[in-house]
C-alpha cells in the first residue's frame, strides 16, 4: 500500500503489511517479531512495528510479575525489520535463499520494552554489498529509546534436503 506524505507530493510512503512479511522472511510464531514496515525505501530504509502483547510466549517467565521483553529478542525484531528491507530490495526468493546475521556491535539497552508498548523502529542501511548489508537500528517506544544497534546481515542458500 502507497499513500502520499503530507507537505512533499512527491514523496512515497510504503507499508509493508503481514501477508507481504510472511512472504520475505521465513520466521513464523513464536519467533515473527515484525507486524508490519513502515517508510520502505529501497536499499536505504524501513521502520518496523511491533505491538508488545502480554501474551508474548517470553512473558510468563521474563519476569514474573515485572513483565520486560527480552533484550536479545528486541534486537531480533530490529534485525527482522531489517530482513524485509533486505528481501523486498533485493527480491529474493526466500524458498532457496535465507538472511543471517553476521555480526552484531555497538549494542545498547536504554529502556525497558512491556506489554502494551508499541516498538518503532528505524532501520537504515549503512553500506550494502552484493547480498551483505549493514545496518544501524532502533527500538523507540513512543520518544523513548528502547535500544540502539549496528549488524550486518547476509543473504545466503537455504541448505535442501
Amino acid at each position: 500500500m502507497s499513500k502520499k506524505t503530507e507537505g512533499d507530493p512527491a514523496a512515497e510512503v510504503t507499508t509493508i503489511e503481514m501477508a507481504e512479511i510472511l512472504r520475505r522472511i521465513p520466521h513464523r510464531y513464536p519467533f515473527l517479531l515484525v507486524d508490519r514496515a513502515e517508510d520502505y525505501v529501497s536499499h536505504q530504509s524501513i521502520t518496523g512495528i511491533k505491538c508488545v502483547t502480554v501474551n508474548e510466549p517470553y512473558f510468563v517467565g521474563h519476569f514474573p510479575g515485572n513483565p520486560v521483553m527480552p533484550g536479545v529478542l528486541i534486537i531480533e525484531a530490529i534485525a527482522q525489520s531489517g530482513a524485509v528491507l533486505m528481501s523486498k530490495s533485493l527480491n529474493a526468493d526466500v524458498s532457496g535463499k535465507t538472511i543471517f546475521f553476521a555480526s552484531v556491535d555497538n549494542c545498547r539497552f536504554r529502556h525497558p520494552v512491556r506489554p502494551g508498548d508499541v516498538l518503532r523502529m528505524p532501520v537504515e542501511v549503512v553500506r550494502a554489498r552484493s547480498d551483505l548489508f549493514k545496518f544501524k537500528g532502533k527500538a523507540m517506544v513512543g520518544e523513548k529509546l528502547a535500544a540502539e544497534v549496528e549488524f550486518i546481515a547476509m543473504v545466503v542458500e537455504t541448505p535442501t534436503g
